[in-house]
């Protein structure tokens, strides 16, 4: 018999389906592997804005956590949105419970639409439980600097910023940069115990439709290392797949806001 490489998304529901969960499930089907969820929060949202935000329990998350790793387990978990200090812990303690591996967080603090997805007093959280945690971390420049405490403007503000994100704990960091000026958004990959960071420059790519980008981006690095790459390798290999997503879903219209990536661009035009 034949074995699935296993995803396990522990994130919010975006009803839009172009990030969150659903973005997530996409991914894992479109490289290959067989998706499974826990959801953190129900949110009312589409192209434009999140009109609502439901939080599951806690108790609850860590349970469908439960479910699916006491049965089912996994070969990575991408973690999205977490929402109060009390479900950071819950999914933190689940996950040691189970000895999860090939952790990925990508810190959701904030929605394309500009509404906040993170409480204030869950940060501190984040930076003592969950990250350190993390085989690494996919923050973009306003999320690196809430978690350091400090703006993040400049590429070398980026290479401080990738050591000092390091030194809380988790075993690499992917610092996106698209939030700088310039035809190209270089990211900066460092891994913890090396001495300089990997410099991974992509095309920008002009359109509207980034909706779920970066959950896209980190769900896609959680296959690639359920597939037995190594960390560079899938960060490289997952920087193609989203830069490819981003391409093709340029040329589609949905919603009056910021569309969603094509995740199934090899499989369907």
């Amino acid at each position: 018999m034949r074995s699935y490489k296993r995803v396990l998304t522990i994130a919010g529901s975006d009803s839009g389906g172009g990030a969150g969960i659903q973005a997530d499930l996409k991914t894992f089907s479109a490289i290959g592997c067989f998706g499974m969820s826990a959801i953190t929060a129900l949110t009312a949202q589409n192209t434009v804005t999140v009109t609502g935000i439901h939080p599951v329990p806690p108790a609850f998350i860590a349970q469908q956590i439960d479910a699916v790793l006491t049965d089912i387990g996994s070969d990575a978990v991408k973690i999205g949105m977490l929402h109060s200090p009390e479900v950071i812990a819950a999914v933190a303690d689940a996950l040691r419970r189970h000895h999860a591996a090939n952790i990925v967080l990508d810190p959701v603090m904030v929605a394309k639409s500009g509404d906040k997805l993170l409480q204030d007093d869950a940060v501190q959280t984040l930076r003592a439980t969950l990250i350190p945690m993390a085989d690494v971390i996919t923050p973009n420049l306003p999320e690196a600097g809430v978690l350091l405490g400090r703006e993040i403007t400049t590429e070398k503000q980026m290479e401080d910023a990738c050591r000092d994100l390091a030194a809380l704990g988790c075993r690499a960091v992917l610092l996106k940069g698209g939030h700088l000026a310039g035809t190209t958004s270089p990211d900066l990959l460092f891994v913890n115990g090396t001495r300089d960071s990997i410099r991974l420059d992509a095309d920008r790519v002009q359109t509207p439709n980034s909706h779920g980008t970066g959950c896209t981006l980190s769900s896609a690095i959680a296959a690639y290392l359920a597939r037995g790459n190594n960390m560079i390798e899938a960060v490289k290999q997952a920087k193609r797949y989203i830069f490819k997503a981003l391409t093709a879903g340029a040329r589609y219209s949905l919603g009056k806001g910021h569309g969603p990536v094509h995740h199934f661009h090899d499989i369907w035009k």
